[in-house]
């Protein structure tokens, strides 16, 4: 064999084999492919070798007295983790190639055998490790990078959701009140539900509630809890969510839709960590900790009185606000990747790619429904495609047309802030109707509103069903 055919000089290689001639032409023969080799006359005293010694590959003999080949194998099962033995035998057969795979073996060569033999089925280990190597590098990669592209279900590559993130595990070491803000649809209590899981109460449920989808004379019922008696149909005890959130967390998302009145006494439990259930004359204490969500701007709602400024500064111990899907692109293509997936499974289809002239669609589009509306296209054409790959035509009729366009340009040359609202709220509500074929149910859950909010809205604005 010339010299060019040598492995790497690094790698250890152990014989096992009880015949001394056997040993000594394998050792010879193995150094001169590059091995370090070490020998062993049974597999009793190459179990005391393993023990001292790590090696790349082995050459075990099956028939030996004291401990034999098979025997070896198996009681070197966790010792030998990822060394690849070949096994050598006069006396084999397929059966016996057989049970050596089964205890572990990679290969199995029949004596007497060439050296070119014993050097490419070796060759043929080393590229097998190789591959192993690899196949191992690219799983921790693929896991550092979604580490590093992932906080509990949150999916970011851009920088500046990557800073947010990284603030958020910060957050979630210690108890502190945190109000996460942004549009509808970015992901709010995603980051909340991820803070939880990261933090030490994370044994405990996260407690969420919608403070615009519950009545208002409920409220205070649902957060603080009754006793039997306080009111007309109060015919026993009821333990409110903030008491079912004691030693955990709850999330009161749409936190600035909470009615004025009830903002005084959500401010007492921040301050004072106790609550009062309706008709109950002690207070009870709790130990919870509190995260808020809202798409509003609880500034301006304070400036307008409608939100109280105690408790917006209370609950802005620690705020995070998160960019609109539109100014962070980078994001798009992880987050279409990470749906196509899941829809692959949910739906057991077998997407594996996005044609290019649909990712440009959904690159361009300005996505005022945020990720939950890039999710939804996402499922809408996993349902509609019947090959591999998502095309245009799998997309809304008005998808990335003029129709379509962004909510933003319908506005141009308007200068009132009331109007733009007003025709804004008409024109989500509009497309959310759309979306989900009149479901009035479906789109309050995507325009993150109450049904009885949703009816009002659409009767105010006049809105065809």
């Amino acid at each position: 064999m010339s010299s060019s055919g040598k492995l790497p000089e690094n790698k250890r290689l152990l014989v096992i084999d009880d015949e001394e001639n056997m040993r000594h032409m394998l050792t010879a023969m193995l150094k001169k492919f590059g091995y370090a080799v070490d020998s062993a006359i049974n597999g009793k005293a190459a179990l005391e070798m393993i023990a001292v010694e790590t090696y790349d590959f082995i050459l075990c003999d099956i028939k030996m007295p004291e401990m034999d080949g098979m025997a070896f194998l198996q009681a070197a099962r966790d010792a030998l983790k990822e060394t690849t033995v070949v096994m050598m035998s006069a006396y084999g057969n397929i059966e016996t190639a057989i049970d050596a795979m089964k205890n572990g073996a990679y290969d199995y060569i029949s004596k007497p055998f060439k050296s070119d033999e014993v050097y490419l089925t070796l060759k043929k280990a080393e590229e097998r490790e190789r591959l192993m190597r690899e196949n191992r590098f690219l799983k921790e990669r693929i896991e550092n990078i979604e580490k590093n592209y992932r906080f509990g279900s949150m999916i970011a590559r851009s920088g500046a959701m990557q800073e947010i993130l990284k603030m958020a595990e910060k957050v979630a070491r210690y108890d502190t009140t945190v109000l996460i803000s942004g549009e509808s649809g970015t992901g709010k209590e995603l980051v909340a539900r991820g803070i939880h899981l990261a933090s030490n109460r994370s044994d405990k449920s996260l407690i969420t509630v919608n403070c615009g989808g519950i009545p208002e004379n409920l409220l205070e019922s649902e957060f603080f809890g009754h006793r039997k008696g306080a009111f007309t149909g109060a015919d026993r005890d009821k333990n409110g969510l903030f008491k079912e959130a004691d030693k955990a967390t709850i999330f009161l998302d749409e936190i600035g839709e909470l009615p004025f009145s009830l903002q005084v006494k959500l401010l007492r439990v921040l301050q004072e960590n106790e609550i009062r259930p309706v008709g109950a004359t002690k207070t009870i204490h709790v130990d919870v900790r509190v995260m808020a969500a809202t798409a509003k701007n609880l500034k301006e709602e304070v400036q307008a009185g409608r939100f109280r400024e105690d408790l917006f500064y209370r609950l802005n111990v620690m705020a995070i606000t998160l960019p609109p899907l539109r100014e962070r692109a980078e994001d798009i293509p992880p987050l279409i990747q990470h749906f196509r997936q899941r829809f692959n499974r949910v739906l057991e289809k077998n997407l594996v790619a996005v044609a290019p002239a649909a990712m440009s669609l959904l690159l361009k589009y300005r996505w005022p429904g945020n990720v939950r509306e890039l999710e939804n296209i996402i499922e809408r054409a996993a349902v509609l495609c019947e090959g591999d790959t998502i095309e245009p035509e799998h997309f809304p009729p008005d998808f990335g047309s003029p129709g379509g366009a962004p909510f933003d340009l319908a506005l141009e040359g308007e200068t009132s802030l009331k109007r733009a609202q007003k025709m804004l709220e008409k024109q989500m509500i509009t497309r959310a109707l759309e979306e989900t074929g009149g479901n009035r149910t479906h789109a309050a859950k995507i325009l993150e509103i109450s049904h009885p909010s949703l009816l009002t809205k659409i009767k105010a604005y006049d809105i065809p069903l």
